[in-house]
């Protein structure tokens, strides 16, 4: 594994994060399908595809497309000797001890953690603010999510610019247990107990085909306390189209994105309704009688026509 760096850096302002910030607010409509998968397994539940009892509805969480968007940015953002390019590093990431995390500011500034702070001098920030400004600035996540990073060694807290609702699939999704054989077993006395055999069993859950549909909101007034700037914002965009690309495994074979479109207001403060706007995106069965297996099946239509004024729609995929 490279070595994270620590070097010290120039301090932002808030004015310097502001002015970088976007000016614009964004909603976004990401629909995302999964064939003979598990796209978020529920650890409480046996790994069980994530489901809505009431409805039958499939559910992955935000903080699984989270994990993926972090992923991608580690394979885009990094040097070629392996270490995060300067702002793209990761503040969740495997492994990963936040305290330490927060003690790289602290260090980077040239600041004591533990040591009681003196009567600040006029214009000058509490540490702490300085700390978490610096975490904005090094971590991609931190710049994007936001953290909590008040335990232990305080870095203060950030409200992210971005946030991203649970998904939810289209249809009702049936999960399907199936049974497999491992050809080994894990210890000599299992082999023994199996009389010298070495086939265990085991079960796995899948669903045959879901589309799920997911929501996201980007405050640009959030963004101005972070810095997240334009650049990110295309980085953003980029994850959610090539990030299930990279997040393959044995039951997210067939995962990837269908859609996504974009909502982009004027001003910064909005010019309609985040959920006025997700309502002009309709994803119907084209046959309700007949279970879905394939994106095909369904009729994807936005309603450009009465898109409010002042609020432009993209669509990236």
């Amino acid at each position: 594994m490279a070595k994270t760096k620590t070097a010290k850096v120039t301090e932002p302002t808030l004015e310097e994060l502001a002015d970088k910030a976007i000016k614009h607010r964004y909603e976004f409509v990401l629909l995302y399908d999964v064939k003979n998968g598990n796209p978020n397994g529920d650890p409480d539940a046996g790994n069980a595809p994530r489901l809505d009892p009431e409805t039958g509805h499939g559910l992955v969480s935000d903080v699984c497309l989270k994990r993926k968007i972090r992923n991608f940015i580690t394979l885009v953002k990094r040097n070629p000797d392996g270490s995060p390019e300067d702002g793209y590093d990761i503040y969740v990431k495997e492994k990963a001890i936040l305290n330490e995390q927060h003690q790289r500011g602290y260090t980077a500034l040239g600041l004591d953690a533990k040591k009681k702070e003196g009567k600040l001098k006029e214009g000058e920030s509490p540490k702490e603010e300085r700390v978490r400004r610096w975490m904005c600035q090094t971590f991609f996540d931190v710049r994007m999510f936001g953290a909590v990073m008040s335990t232990g060694v305080n870095a203060g807290q950030v409200r992210g610019p971005v946030q991203i609702s649970f998904s939810q699939s289209i249809s009702p999704i049936v999960s399907l247990e199936q049974s497999i054989t491992r050809m080994a077993v894990t210890t000599e006395k299992e082999s023994i107990a199996q009389q010298g055999g070495n086939r265990t069993m085991g079960r796995k859950e899948i669903v045959p085909y879901a589309l799920y549909r997911v929501h996201g909101y980007i405050s640009p007034f959030l963004a101005d306390q972070t810095g997240f700037d334009d650049t990110d914002l295309e980085l953003l965009f980029q994850s959610l189209t090539q990030m299930f690309d990279h997040d393959r495994s044995a039951s997210r074979g067939e995962m990837g994105p269908c859609k996504l479109v974009v909502f982009k207001h004027e001003d910064k403060l909005g010019n309609a309704p985040a959920k006025k706007l997700f309502d002009l995106v309709k994803v119907t069965a084209n046959n309700p009688a007949l279970p879905a297996r394939s994106f095909d099946d369904y009729t994807v239509t936005i309603d450009k026509s009465s898109s409010p004024k002042k609020v432009t729609i993209e669509e990236l995929i």
